[in-house]
């Protein structure tokens, strides 16, 4: 068995699935330890983040293709869309803006500048040698059932926060939960 040679696009990938990771995590965190619930456009943002998670593993698992970069930049351009929707829904003066902040911006500042910096750093592995981008080692193992625990977590918060309808523009329980606690008696 040969040993593959460093690969720059690989770290790259690994490091951005990493960001992707991190970034769902800490939403995560913020919804479960400090109970801040994540509003539609929120939750639109965290859609956008798997979608750009989805483009970084297939890289990773299945080499690097312009595809799976194009993907994630699409996932990026939806995420800051809808990002600059909620920066502009809270720039008036006196408006204190949803949720949260964190170093005073909010999250979905923060978002915008991570699906900016994402964009960059696709863009510039687009750039990179592609071989070696495809890892099977263990810590793109571990990246890559990490980013997919928290999809799956996300889901099950999410339909315990919204149900099969509509989310509540600013919610402040979880809908979802309370339907199921009437309905079977949980």
């Amino acid at each position: 068995m040969r040993a593959h040679p460093f690969s720059f696009a690989g770290l790259g990938n690994l490091l951005a699935l990493l960001a992707v990771n991190g970034s769902l995590s800490y939403a995560f965190v913020d919804q479960l330890y400090f109970g801040e619930l994540p509003c539609p456009l929120c939750l639109l943002q965290r859609v956008a983040y798997v979608l750009v998670g989805i483009a970084l593993v297939l890289n990773i698992r299945f080499g690097a293709h312009s595809a799976h970069y194009g993907w994630g930049i699409l996932g990026c351009v939806t995420g800051m869309a809808v990002s600059l929707r909620q920066i502009l829904l809270h720039v008036l003066p006196g408006d204190a803006g949803f949720g949260n902040t964190f170093l005073e911006l909010h999250f979905y500042t923060w978002a915008f500048v991570g699906f900016i910096g994402l964009i960059a750093a696709q863009a510039i592995l687009m750039m990179l040698p592609s071989s070696g981008v495809r890892n099977h080692g263990w810590f793109a193992k571990t990246l890559v059932i990490w980013f997919i625990l928290l999809v799956l977590a996300n889901v099950i918060s999410t339909l315990l926060e919204c149900g099969i309808g509509p989310c509540a523009d600013d919610p402040v329980s979880y809908d979802g939960l309370q339907w199921l606690r009437q309905r079977f008696g949980i």
